[in-house]
């Protein structure tokens, strides 16, 4: 008997700390449903909403998107490719918080104090119960929880020539309207060499292999050899550059997705390659539908 309750005794004291452990790990994670533990604070503007200059490169897109329910972040922006991701965000004051939160869009980079979270001033007013937003707003910095949530839009995905682009020797664009919850992390484009314009480009590539060029006999060679997807560069944010783009026909181009971010160790990997996305004679500035969700 004595020998069974000393076991029985010791079972409770390891059940006792397993308990504790679990408890404190569910604290520092989140709840069951998903929700990771954090802080979060907010930015003042004129108008409450977005920042038309944020480093994600979204511009006035950046300001209005999502009703002007945006953020920046420091630790979720990913070098940029953690722009245009949503998240649900709740805040943990009881009296004030509602329960279900807010849901706000990543729109550029910031950093606070011990916070994941610089919110727009509408959007930590819209984690507040009715009539307390001003209570709320008073705290500054409050503890949150936070989870990635799919984006929604009515708009597909849109694919916008930057203004600083120039035809057609520059090539600068910024995806938006980017639903779902997959993280671009890489661009490219189809490129074929089919025009003298493309020649200098395509000698200096070779110029080890080729002495002499007859343009009759080894044109069609040069063709062949130079079509590839070649990625574009990430300038910042989510503004993607390439300089001597293709030029004479419209332009191809495809992503590379990344389901919930590319630290996730159960990340889903995939492109989405788009046909004449671009057309031939692109604008600076103007926006071309690809006619695809994410």
């Amino acid at each position: 008997m004595m020998i069974g309750r000393r076991s029985y005794n010791v079972f409770i004291i390891m059940s006792t700390k397993l308990i504790f452990l679990v408890a404190a790990a569910s604290l520092a994670q989140g709840d069951n449903d998903g929700y990771i533990c954090s802080r979060a604070t907010y930015y003042g503007s004129p108008d409450c909403i977005g920042n038309p200059y944020g480093a994600c490169g979204y511009g006035e897109y950046g300001r209005t998107v999502y009703n002007g329910e945006v953020s920046g972040v420091s630790r979720l922006y990913k070098n940029g490719s953690g722009c245009g991701a949503c998240y649900q965000v709740r805040c943990k004051i009881p009296t004030h918080c509602s329960e279900e939160g807010t849901k706000i869009v990543v729109t550029d980079y910031g950093e606070g104090h011990e916070t994941d979270f610089i919110l727009s001033a509408r959007a930590y007013s819209n984690l507040a119960l009715p009539n307390l937003a001003p209570q709320l707003l008073a705290y500054g910095v409050i503890d949150v929880e936070y989870k990635r949530v799919p984006c929604t839009y009515a708009s597909n995905l849109v694919i916008k020539v930057h203004h600083h682009s120039h035809f057609p020797t520059y090539f600068a664009i910024l995806p938006i309207y980017q639903a779902g919850t997959y993280d671009i992390t890489d661009v490219q484009l189809w490129l074929v060499c089919t025009s003298l314009n493309s020649l200098p480009v395509m000698l200096d590539a070779v110029s080890n292999l080729v002495i002499t060029f007859d343009f009759k006999r080894d044109f069609d060679h040069f063709v062949e050899y130079c079509k590839e997807w070649r990625g574009m560069r990430r300038v910042y944010g989510t503004v993607w550059d390439m300089e001597n783009p293709p030029i004479g026909m419209p332009i191809n181009m495809r992503f590379q997705l990344v389901s919930g971010g590319a630290a996730n160790a159960n990340a889903e990997v995939k492109w989405l390659q788009i046909a004449n996305v671009i057309p031939t004679d692109w604008k600076a500035g103007v926006a071309y539908d690809t006619g695809f969700q994410l």
